[in-house]
Parts: C-alpha cells; sequence; structure tokens
C-alpha cells in the first residue's frame, strides 16, 4: 500500500489487493454532517446500505467512532476500512489509500473527540484485523449541509469500487 495513489485506477487496485482474503470487512464512515464536503465518508456508507453482503458491517460514525469500539470487536472482523475526509493537499475529490502508520501526514478535516490514530492503534491490538484508511481530499468544510458537486461525484466513483471489491 502507498501512500501515494494518484488514480482512480491506482485507489481500485489499492482497495482489491488490501481486500484479498477477506472474510468480514467494517467500513466505518467518518465525518462532521454540519462540516460539507467532511461528511463524505458517512455519505459513502449510507450509499452501500442494502447492497453489500452480510460479511460487511456498515457503520456511520460520524465525530464519535470510538462509540462503535465494541460493535466492531464483536463483529470480529478480518478488515476494517475507514472512510474519511482528510488534507492531502490535493486537487478535491483526491483520494489516498493508506496504512494507520501513515495518518500523521494527512491532518483529518474535523476533530474526533479520540484521534483516529489511536481509534486504529486499539482496533489493531483487540481484533488483529488487517486497517486501513480511504481519505478523500474536500473541496468546501464550511458550515453547511449536503456535498459539494465534485466531491458528491467523488462519493458516487468510491462507492461503486467499493462494491466491486468488497466480499
Amino acid at each position: 500500500m502507498s501512500g501515494h495513489r494518484n488514480g482512480k485506477n491506482d485507489v481500485e487496485d489499492g482497495l482489491k489487493n488490501w481486500l484479498l482474503n477477506a472474510q468480514k470487512v467494517v467500513v466505518a464512515g467518518i465525518g462532521n454532517p454540519l462540516r460539507k464536503d467532511d461528511f463524505v465518508g458517512v455519505e459513502i456508507v449510507r450509499s452501500l446500505q442494502d447492497q453489500v453482503s452480510p460479511s460487511v458491517y456498515l457503520l456511520e460514525c460520524e465525530t464519535v467512532p470510538e462509540s462503535f469500539l465494541e460493535s466492531i470487536i464483536e463483529f470480529k472482523p478480518t478488515h476494517i476500512l475507514i472512510l474519511d475526509a482528510a488534507r492531502l493537499n490535493r486537487k478535491p475529490g483526491s483520494s489516498n489509500l493508506i496504512e494507520p502508520s501513515q495518518m500523521l501526514k494527512y491532518p483529518p478535516i474535523s476533530t474526533h473527540t479520540l484521534p483516529l490514530r489511536v481509534f486504529c492503534e486499539y482496533l489493531a491490538k483487540t481484533t488483529n484485523a488487517k486497517i486501513a484508511l480511504l481519505l478523500i481530499q474536500p473541496e468546501d468544510t464550511s458550515f453547511g449541509e449536503g456535498l459539494t458537486q465534485k466531491i458528491g461525484e467523488t462519493a458516487t466513483t468510491v462507492t461503486a469500487l467499493l462494491l466491486g471489491a468488497l466480499p
């Protein structure tokens, strides 16, 4: 997995490779519903509803992923994918598939009560699952609801990639 994913195909290949042999996958969307594009992770999870197999556990974490620790651990996942907006310093809509150890390079947009790095470290210790983050560069994170058109298009693309890659 590289921290330098450029186009859709790189992210698609990265996701497919990362999900090889996945048996039970948690897909957790993180973001603030009142900060426009910051909500992209949750919007993607919502668009996956009723389209994935029972081996995929979808979570709308919003800004409190730590509230879902117990249910994630009980699901006994082999893989945990976290979807979130982050400052990638690239064009809006760009995405990056990274490992938790690379997180310090990409500051989150919303402030999560528990830092995502700590959240990931805890899950790594308690589940032995493979953990990755799919980060998306937002266009507008000002106060308001709804994604910008560009990030809405990215959400649709990422949803399709996930539907093609999830078990």
